[in-house]
């Protein structure tokens, strides 16, 4: 039987191949852009690269994801120092949905995964990038040149996760270096566990949303720097009387004008009315009165009663209690 003949890609008009390779899934995509000169500097042509999304993972194993248009393929090539691995594929999903694994060997992965992502940042024609998760205790003696290898490539990444390793060293110096180097536009989650109350790293300003889970270190000083919608401080250092001083400012416009929901740590409206809102005026609404408030994480929602502070320009603060789950200030 014979062989069947090589389709010609490169010789049809450009929008039909742009059609071509908008039916490719994104490793398909990378592939063919690897086969010649041609075919990279073709694939680079295409316009409909803004769709994809590029995920950088620093974890034990080292990753990149790159998200297809669709939303439906999502495609990972894993850094791997197991040479019986190169090359190997595994698929998985469901409903629809597929995820695509591609193992790619090296005996220094952390530099094969460097030289990758600049190949896909250059192929996507990203310079932000949609996700940086990053493992601090994963590879202690490369974070440094991590860090300083996405500064030089990467503009600023959307959405940023720094982890923890379970029985981890202590990363501050390293953690600081990444916040004070990497421009992070919308989101943090934060979850490393620093060890230093006088940690110099620096909070991005602007966030959509700031979620830091072990933030013994935040005191007053860190609080007022913070610049987010939605904040998530599990603990923290700051006094009643701390809080107290900084609601005040909060009335007076002088810190925190675009909050919209801060999660704090009380047990009960009384406790709080009590121990911060002592010299603040404020209003106990009746819990027959029903509203919809700002919520961590979810979309508004209706909530009952609660207790109203206002701002010097109308803005209303409403602390609540969600479901017995979280104390909260929303900003309506």
């Amino acid at each position: 039987m014979n062989q069947p003949k090589p389709f010609p890609i490169l010789r049809l008009p450009y929008l039909a191949i742009e059609e071509v390779f908008k039916a490719m899934h994104p490793i398909e995509i990378i592939n063919f852009s690897m086969i010649s000169k041609r075919s990279k500097s073709t694939t680079k042509q295409m316009t409909f690269y803004s769709k994809y999304s590029i995920e950088f993972c620093v974890d034990e194993e080292l990753r990149i994801e790159i998200n297809g248009t669709d939303e439906l393929v999502t495609c990972i090539y894993l850094m791997t120092s197991d040479e019986k691995m190169d090359g190997k594929t595994e698929e998985d999903g469901g409903h629809g949905y597929i995820q695509r694994s591609v193992f790619k060997y090296s005996n220094n992965p952390i530099e094969e995964w460097k030289q990758f992502s600049i190949y896909v940042l250059e192929i996507f024609k990203k310079q932000t990038i949609d996700l940086l998760r990053m493992t601090i205790g994963a590879f202690v003696d490369q974070n440094v040149s991590i860090i300083d290898f996405l500064k030089s490539n990467v503009k600023s990444v959307d959405e940023c996760c720094l982890d923890r390793m379970r029985e981890e060293k202590n990363v501050d110096e390293h953690t600081a270096y990444l916040l004070n180097n990497i421009t992070i536009n919308t989101k943090l989650f934060f979850h490393v566990n620093i060890k230093s109350e006088h940690f110099d790293g620096k909070i991005p300003k602007n966030l959509q949303h700031l979620m830091i889970s072990h933030s013994e270190w935040i005191g007053y000083e860190k609080l007022l720097e913070i610049d987010s919608k939605y904040v998530i401080l599990r603990n923290n250092r700051i006094t009643n009387k701390e809080w107290n001083l900084f609601f005040k400012k909060w009335i007076a416009m002088e810190t925190h004008l675009n909050l919209k929901c801060l999660k704090l740590k009380f047990k009960s409206l009384e406790e709080f009315k009590e121990l911060v809102l002592y010299d603040i005026p404020h209003e106990v609404v009746d819990e027959g009165v029903k509203r919809v408030l700002n919520i961590i994480y979810r979309s508004p929602g209706e909530m009952s009663g609660g207790i109203d502070i206002r701002r010097i320009d109308g803005k209303t603060a409403t602390f609540f209690v969600y479901r017995t789950e979280y104390f909260a200030m929303s900003v309506n």
